[in-house]
């Protein structure tokens, strides 16, 4: 009973060690184990009260090792799911709340968002993962000038984006990128 008691107290002095600096470096913990001793460590006073309070479940796995930790994530994988939509929603409630404030601490749309990237201004970028915007750097032939388009397929398809809309010369394409990979790189 007594190394019970040991190995439980040393498991929560060494997560309070490895996850606590400051402050909580996790947002989600979910104990796991075959015993009682995921229970145990969650009633231990020695427990870190932060730690305890991103326990979102307690898991039952047959042993221990990678295989269990993989079942143990299974066993909580609609917890997970839960908490990226939570957290989605918090950032777009936040997103729409600027919006209601009207002040203008927001950008919508590829080149207003891109330009507020390079500028360094950009403090939470959300991109919608079905982006279907690539990345055009062409180069004007007749002036040499290099000018940056964000085209999508329909423009992509149109063959007035690869002309200049002054002088009607051809643009010679140097780089193609995707801008989804462009903006998560």
């Amino acid at each position: 009973m007594e190394k019970r008691h040991n190995y439980v107290r040393k498991t929560a002095k060494l997560a309070t060690q490895f996850l606590i600096t400051s402050k909580s470096n996790v947002s989600v913990l979910i104990l796991a184990g075959s015993a009682d001793f995921k229970t145990e460590l969650n009633q231990c006073d020695m427990f870190d009260p932060r730690l305890k309070a991103k326990i979102l479940n307690v898991v039952d796995v047959s042993y221990g090792g990678e295989n269990d930790f993989n079942q143990a994530i299974n066993l909580s994988s609609e917890i997970f799911a839960n908490v990226k939509f939570v957290q989605e929603k918090r950032l777009m409630g936040k997103y729409f709340e600027l919006i209601s404030q009207d002040i203008e601490k927001f950008v919508n749309g590829v080149d207003d968002t891109l330009k507020s990237l390079e500028m360094g201004a950009i403090e939470i970028l959300i991109v919608w993962e079905n982006l279907d915007i690539n990345r055009y750097v062409p180069k004007n032939s007749t002036t040499g000038e290099i000018i940056v388009k964000h085209l999508n397929k329909d423009q992509e398809a149109d063959q007035s984006s690869y002309r200049d809309s002054d002088t009607n010369a051809e643009l010679e394409v140097i780089v193609i990128k995707n801008l989804r990979a462009y903006m998560i790189s």
